[in-house]
């Protein structure tokens, strides 16, 4: 993790104060890591423009580790975001029991007005519960895994001494 001495004086650092030296929000933790990637997951599920920022906010907000919120963010990335959004429709559509239709995606005013309006429910309701299942497979993967290191590491130790 960067040096909060070194962080807190470089000056384009200064204008963001101290709430952003906060050091929960760098530190590596079991607790602080695994609520910051749910936090990250759930927001790069929504569909919001400025979603890191989004999740920078809230890792602030909520005192968990920043880096690792903004890169659970990133899980839609231009590369992903049109096969995750079509599976949170798909999904909000079968919660719904609603047909899926077949819809093309344009970046035009008018699908906006025409499509859009007819699959909008299924769209945030598969985003919502997409987001909800990635940040708790999320949360269980780190806690696993961190509970995995520790036990290695126990083992490790115990090798070591007899």
């Amino acid at each position: 993790m960067p040096d909060h001495k070194k962080l807190r004086a470089h000056p384009s650092m200064q204008r963001f104060g101290r709430g952003l030296m906060e050091p929960s929000l760098w530190h590596l933790n079991r607790r602080s890591v695994s609520l910051a990637l749910a936090l990250g997951l759930f927001i790069g599920f929504m569909p919001i423009l400025g979603q890191t920022i989004v999740a920078a906010a809230l890792a602030i907000y909520f005192r968990v580790n920043l880096p690792v919120a903004v890169l659970g963010s990133w899980i839609s990335n231009p590369f992903t975001f049109a096969l995750i959004y079509f599976y949170a429709y798909k999904v909000g559509a079968w919660i719904l029991q609603v047909p899926i239709g077949a819809y093309s995606f344009e970046m035009t005013w008018e699908w906006f007005q025409t499509d859009l309006l007819q699959i909008w429910q299924p769209f945030l309701l598969g985003c919502l519960v997409c987001g909800i299942i990635a940040a708790a497979l999320g949360v269980l993967f780190v806690r696993l895994l961190w509970r995995l290191m520790v036990i290695r590491s126990w083992l490790a130790r115990r090798r070591k001494r007899g």
